[in-house]
């Protein structure tokens, strides 16, 4: 028993999202919503990554393109978009993602750190990566991705 209680506590859920051709992997205990996005409400003056507001169940969210945080050009306009809902400081945000994966059970200790010829721009947002059988799996911090930029903390 032991040794299956030990094997469990290296194992961490990822909900796994595609953006852009890239898969990328987040803690399943920080997910709380997955959900179509609908009606979002644009905000001006935002960062370019905020894609808008929405309300959904009567709680406000504050919805990140993905594609714009990753630096990845945007999706033809009218392309179907899914969104997975997080919490941050106490806030509610809808990550807009291309497409839901599954969720997957995976050892810790599969986790390597980030190559070093990963894009500059996603290394500060992510923990690592899991090699699976036909592809890499990028695993999404979603505290540093959700962390203002610096100099917008200085204005």
């Amino acid at each position: 028993m032991n040794q299956m209680t030990a094997h469990r506590d290296d194992e961490i859920e990822y909900v796994t999202v595609t953006v852009g051709e890239q898969l990328f992997g987040l803690p399943i205990a920080r997910v709380h919503d997955v959900f179509l996005p609908a009606r979002v409400t644009p905000v001006p003056l935002a960062r370019p990554e905020i894609a808008g507001v929405l309300n959904l169940r009567g709680r406000i969210i504050t919805m990140l393109d993905m594609r714009s945080r990753l630096g990845l050009p945007p999706l033809k306009s009218g392309a179907e978009r899914m969104a997975v809902g997080v919490e941050f400081r106490g806030e509610a945000y809808g990550l807009l993602v291309d497409t839901m994966g599954e969720v997957m059970r995976l050892s810790q200790s599969g986790r390597d750190p980030n190559p070093t010829h990963l894009d500059p721009s996603w290394a500060t947002v992510t923990a690592g990566v899991h090699s699976l059988e036909a592809r890499l799996m990028v695993v999404l911090d979603i505290d540093r991705l959700l962390e203002p930029p610096t100099h917008a903390l200085a204005a």
